[in-house]
C-alpha cells in the first residue's frame, strides 16, 4: 500500500519514521510519500487560501490549489509487489485487476473514523490524506473529485475541532497501517482489540506486579484456565462496552448473544431483548410494598406446578404475598434483602424481584438444612421472578447474581440455598448455571397441597462480594 498526505506541514509527519509505521515501511509493506502543497501554489507568495465567499471568520483553502496537487499525487505510480515486480493491485470480484485509490479528507464534520472503516480503508491501493486547515478546503475540491468517480472518503476522529487535518492524518495513517499484512507482529492481537469483530470494547489488561498498590491481579487470570480466562474476558469487555459505550451495544446483534451474554449486559443495565431498553437493578424502598406485593403475586403462578389449584395458590398468596407482609420485610433489611428490576425512566411497573431471608423467624427453613451440605445459618433466597414478557432478556441472571453479590457483602452467611419444584426443570438448569448444586429435597406446602422441591445450595467465594 502506499499513503500520500499533502500539507503545509510536512515535517509533522516525521513521527511516521518511528515505531511500527517506520519497520513497515523499512520493510516495504507500507510506501508513505509526505507532500508540501505549497510546491502547487503559482505566486511568489505561496498562497494556499483566500477569504471566504459571503464572508465570515477565517480563510478557506484554494481549490485550484488544491486540484494541481491532487491530480498529480493521485497518479503516481503503485508500490511494486516484492514477489513479481509488477505493482500490486486490487483484484475485483470479476478477476480483473484495478488500482483503487481513495482520496480522504479529515473534516470535522464528516462521518466518524471506526474500525470498520480502517479495516476497508486497509484494502486499497492507495489513500492520499488531504491535510486541511483554517476554516478548510474549499468544498468543490471533494465535490469535483467524486464527480470525476474517484473515491472520496471524508472523516472525522471525534466531535471537537483541531487547528489542522494533521493530527487526524496520523490517527488514519496508524489505524489503516496496522492493519496490513505483517506489521504487527503477532496478528492474533488484531482480532482481541476494541472494535474488532463484534464491535465490542477490549478487556481490560494486567501484567506484573501481581500485586499494586493494594490492588490485585483478578484470580481469574492467574489459574491458567483457558476457557474460564476467555469467559471472564468477554464478560469485562461487554460490561466495559455497555457502561462506556452504550451505543455500541444498541448496534449489536442479539441472535449472536448467548444467555450468558445477556445477562451480564442486564447486570450492567443494558437489555437488548424482547427489546431494547435500559434497565435498573436496586433494592427496595420500604414505600414499594404495594408495587412489589402487586408484582410477586402476579408472577408467583408462574412457577407452580400444574397440580396446584387456583384455590391453592390464591390461599398462599393471601397469607404470604400480601402488601402487609412486604411492608413488614421491607422495614427490616437487616433479615430481609428485596431487589427490583424496572425499566429506566418509564412509567413501567416492576419487571423482576428477589427476596431473600439472611436470618431471624424467616430464615432458612429447618427441612432445608442438610448436615454437611447446607448449613442452619445459610441465606435462604425466597424468590427470583421476572415477569414472562421478559425470559430470556439475562434480567433473571442478573437480578440471581446481584442477589447472591448482596448476600456475600453483608458478611453474615456463607451458603445461599433455596427450594424450586421438582417438576420444574428450566428453572434447576438456570439455578444449576448460576453455581447452584442439588442438595436434596423438602416437601412444601401451598394451601393445603404437598409440593416437593428440590433443595439448591451455592456456597459464597469471595468473588461473590
Amino acid at each position: 500500500m502506499r499513503i500520500d498526505l499533502v500539507t503545509i506541514f510536512p515535517d509533522y509527519f516525521a513521527a511516521l519514521d518511528l515505531s511500527l509505521m517506520g519497520r513497515a515501511q523499512e520493510a516495504g509493506l507500507l510506501g508513505v510519500g509526505v507532500h508540501d502543497l505549497r510546491e502547487w501554489t503559482d505566486d511568489r507568495h505561496r498562497t494556499v487560501d483566500d477569504t471566504p465567499y459571503g464572508g465570515g471568520a477565517g480563510m478557506v483553502m484554494r481549490a485550484d490549489v488544491w486540484g494541481r496537487a491532487l491530480d498529480d499525487v493521485l497518479a503516481l505510480p503503485l508500490p511494486e509487489d516484492p514477489t513479481t515486480g509488477t505493482p500490486s493491485l486490487t483484484r475485483t470480484p470479476g478477476g480483473d485487476h484495478h488500482a483503487r485509490r481513495v482520496l480522504a479528507v479529515p473534516t470535522p464534520s464528516g462521518p466518524p473514523l471506526t474500525q470498520r472503516v480502517a479495516e476497508d480503508l486497509a484494502r486499497a491501493d492507495q489513500i492520499v490524506i488531504a491535510c486541511g486547515r483554517y476554516e478548510g478546503i474549499d468544498q468543490r475540491v471533494a465535490d469535483h473529485y467524486r464527480d470525476e468517480e474517484q473515491e472520496v472518503v471524508e472523516y472525522s476522529i471525534g466531535d471537537y475541532v483541531l487547528n489542522g487535518g494533521e493530527v487526524a492524518a496520523l490517527v488514519l495513517v496508524e489505524a489503516v497501517g496496522r492493519l496490513l499484512d505483517g506489521v504487527v507482529g503477532n496478528p492474533d492481537s488484531l482480532v482481541e482489540e476494541s472494535y474488532s469483530e463484534e464491535g465490542l470494547l477490549e478487556y481490560p489488561a494486567y501484567t506484573r506486579p501481581r500485586s499494586w498498590r493494594g490492588m490485585d491481579v483478578p484470580e481469574v487470570l492467574l489459574g491458567g484456565n483457558h476457557a474460564a480466562i476467555s469467559r471472564w474476558r468477554r464478560d469485562r469487555s461487554l460490561v466495559r462496552t455497555a457502561h462506556r459505550r452504550p451505543d455500541l451495544v444498541a448496534r449489536l446483534e442479539p441472535g449472536r448473544l448467548d444467555m450468558h451474554d445477556r445477562e451480564v449486559l442486564a447486570s450492567a443495565g443494558r437489555v437488548l431483548v424482547p427489546r431494547r431498553a435500559d434497565i435498573l437493578i436496586r433494592h427496595a424502598r420500604e414505600d414499594e410494598a404495594a408495587a412489589v406485593a402487586e408484582f410477586a403475586r402476579e408472577t408467583f403462578p408462574l412457577a407452580c406446578p400444574d397440580f396446584l389449584t387456583e384455590e391453592d395458590i390464591q390461599a398462599f398468596m393471601d397469607t404470604h404475598l400480601t402488601e402487609a407482609e412486604f411492608a413488614r420485610m421491607l422495614a427490616d433489611a437487616d433479615d430481609h434483602r428485596i431487589l427490583v428490576a424496572q425499566v429506566r425512566g418509564g412509567e413501567e411497573p416492576l419487571i423482576g424481584y428477589t427476596l431473600t431471608v439472611l436470618g431471624g423467624p424467616d430464615g432458612m427453613p429447618a427441612e432445608m438444612v442438610r448436615r454437611g451440605r447446607v448449613e442452619l445459618g445459610a441465606a435462604y433466597l425466597s424468590k427470583c421472578y421476572v415477569s414472562s414478557e421478559w425470559h430470556g432478556s439475562g434480567v433473571s441472571g442478573a437480578l440471581l447474581e446481584r442477589a447472591v453479590a448482596d448476600v456475600a457483602a453483608r458478611g453474615r452467611n456463607s451458603q445461599v440455598a433455596l427450594g424450586t419444584n421438582i417438576a420444574n426443570k428450566r428453572a434447576r438448569n438456570f439455578y444449576r448455571r448460576h453455581g447452584f448444586s442439588l442438595a436434596g429435597r423438602r416437601t412444601f406446602m401451598v394451601g393445603e397441597v404437598a409440593n416437593i422441591d428440590d433443595v439448591l445450595v451455592r456456597n459464597l467465594t469471595p468473588r461473590d462480594g
